[in-house]
């Protein structure tokens, strides 16, 4: 059973101040309890009935004691420091006196058969009695006050360390989203120009073929969650739409080839994750060359990680000065990096035969999304 603070409320819960008040009070009737039986005090049963009797006095003085500290839980530290030790003080004289009363003042003869009555007649006896327990008590309740401040500190803590966390995974998740969200306008733009240029050119059929896949594309890819991973069978049909809208513009330079074994099929990887790497297959593969052009997107598995290439035989592969290729590539960085820390990676560059090869290695998770 744990007793954490909510995020607006400071201090020690109730509960554990109750079990700690508790502990203390537990342990102080057993040691004293031993010291009876060591030192042989005579009438032990009505001693411990006796002191029970104290033991919950004080147990309802210290609540009482914490009800108050709370007071100042809002306070600087050194204000609560301050407070604690203070508060201690009369709390420890009330004690005294009641255990005074109890022990020396209600019916002291029944309890102890060699008691003398005379004794607590003398002037200036009670109030140095008082006070000597007092002392002793005052060190009791600071201790006590002592551990309230630990649990208050700690308590505070880790309400911040929460409140931290949940704000770290707030800015993730907006991160996630700004990233998601920075594919789609990127693509709408290069389709937009795709469609303005068939219509130029009076071609209406294939304008017309690549409104509704845009329209197919954009139902299927803004129904799905941004922090949510989909299934890697589900990402490859959206670069198949995206594929097909780009198929009409260039009819006879552009074929595909998926290469996914059907084991990996329901492996989860983030939405659009493959988007702008296909976006740049498409842009400096195929529309900077008039020869055919093959983009393959093909899936393994080694080592309990999953690899994922998308590869492109154009013959003019992106250079270094391509600002557009490089925001592409960040983006993906980044997404993996928010989503998989150091686990999540992108390797890319020119293949020896001819074209460019970006490879994801990301965690193989079967299942969560």
């Amino acid at each position: 059973m744990t007793f954490l603070p909510e995020d607006g409320e400071r201090g020690v819960p109730p509960a554990m101040a109750l079990y700690s008040i508790l502990g203390f009070w537990f342990f102080y009737a057993i040691l004293v309890t031993l010291r009876a039986a060591v030192m042989g005090f005579a009438a032990q049963d009505e001693l411990a009935v006796r002191r029970m009797v104290v033991t919950v006095i004080g147990v309802i003085a210290t609540w009482v004691l914490y009800l108050a500290l709370r007071r100042f839980d809002h306070k600087p530290l050194s204000v609560r420091i301050v407070a604690a030790f203070s508060l201690a003080a009369p709390f420890a004289l009330a004690m005294a006196a009641a255990n005074f009363y109890i022990f020396n003042v209600y019916d002291p003869a029944g309890m102890l058969t060699d008691a003398d009555p005379e004794k607590y007649a003398r002037p200036g006896y009670a109030l140095m009695s008082i006070a000597e327990d007092a002392i002793s008590r005052y060190f009791f309740l600071a201790a006590w006050a002592g551990l309230y401040l630990a649990l208050s500190y700690a308590s505070e803590a880790h309400r911040v360390e929460r409140r931290a966390a949940r704000l770290e995974r707030a800015a993730q998740q907006a991160e996630l989203r700004s990233l998601r969200y920075q594919v789609n306008p990127h693509f709408l733009f290069n389709t937009l120009n795709s469609l303005s240029s068939l219509v130029m050119k009076d071609r209406r059929d294939e304008a017309e073929l690549m409104i509704l896949s845009l329209s197919n594309f954009y139902r299927t890819s803004l129904t799905g969650d941004p922090l949510e991973d989909v299934p890697l069978e589900e990402e490859v049909h959206l670069q198949k739409l995206y594929l097909d809208i780009e198929g009409v513009r260039f009819p006879d330079r552009l074929s595909t080839r998926i290469d996914i074994p059907e084991s990996l099929l329901d492996a989860c990887v983030p939405g659009l994750i493959l988007q702008p790497l296909v976006e740049n297959a498409i842009k400096y593969g195929v529309s900077r060359t008039a020869a055919p052009v093959t983009i393959a997107i093909a899936a393994r598995e080694e080592g309990g990680m999953l690899h994922i290439t998308v590869t492109d035989n154009g013959d003019k592969p992106p250079a270094a000065s391509d600002g557009g290729n490089g925001i592409g590539l960040a983006n993906v960085r980044d997404r993996l990096a928010a989503r998989f820390a150091d686990q999540g990676r992108i390797v890319y560059g020119p293949r020896p035969e001819g074209g460019f090869a970006v490879e994801l290695v990301l965690p193989l998770i079967r299942r969560g999304c």
